[in-house]
């Protein structure tokens, strides 16, 4: 668990299914990201279970909230779509409920995880990709400190369309002069 000034990042548990649910079946959530809204309480049990119960994926609860409210989490560079990626760094994924989006809640979220991937776990960079036309995420990579590295084409699982993808990077160095506040 990690809990930061407004928030608790927690594991992900079954009993969040329907919570995710509720959230995930929004329309304007997932196709950003690249994955269609949620379609069943059961489809999101099954995706708890499968993908969201990996380590360093975490539920992202408001503390003057009971349930879980959006991702943030991180994966080794085997997971990557960008073979930029060394074997030392990892990707960084998040997304929040349509009602919770512009309240800067991911930024503190991922700032915290951010600096777990540095001093706990060893990354040596976080990687973020992100398709080009989702300019919400976009903002959150900046409000963070990652910059952009590079584009490529991929295509996309579900509806096999082909979408530039822009991916954006920010190593430990980068991440610890942050926290100081130098800027060399």
């Amino acid at each position: 668990m990690i809990e930061t000034e407004r928030l608790i990042l927690r594991p992900w548990m079954a009993s969040d299914a329907e919570a995710l649910f509720r959230h995930a079946s929004h329309p304007n959530l997932g196709p950003p990201a690249g994955w269609e809204p949620h379609p069943s309480v059961d489809y999101s049990r099954e995706v708890i279970r499968s993908i969201f119960s990996l380590p360093e994926v975490y539920a992202v609860v408001p503390k003057d909230c009971t349930e879980p409210v959006g991702l943030c989490g991180i994966v080794p560079s085997s997971g990557s779509r960008t073979s930029d990626i060394d074997e030392d760094d990892g990707e960084i994924s998040y997304w929040i409920a349509v009602p919770f989006q512009g309240r800067g809640l991911i930024p503190e979220a991922v700032s915290a995880l951010m600096k777990r991937a540095f001093s706990s776990l060893g990354y040596k960079a976080l990687w973020c990709g992100i398709f080009s036309d989702n300019a919400k995420s976009k903002s959150v990579c900046r409000k963070c400190g990652l910059t952009f590295h590079h584009s490529t084409e991929v295509m996309q699982a579900d509806s096999g369309e082909r979408k530039r993808e822009d991916f954006f990077r920010i190593t430990a160095a980068e991440f610890a002069a942050r926290q100081t506040g130098s800027t060399s």
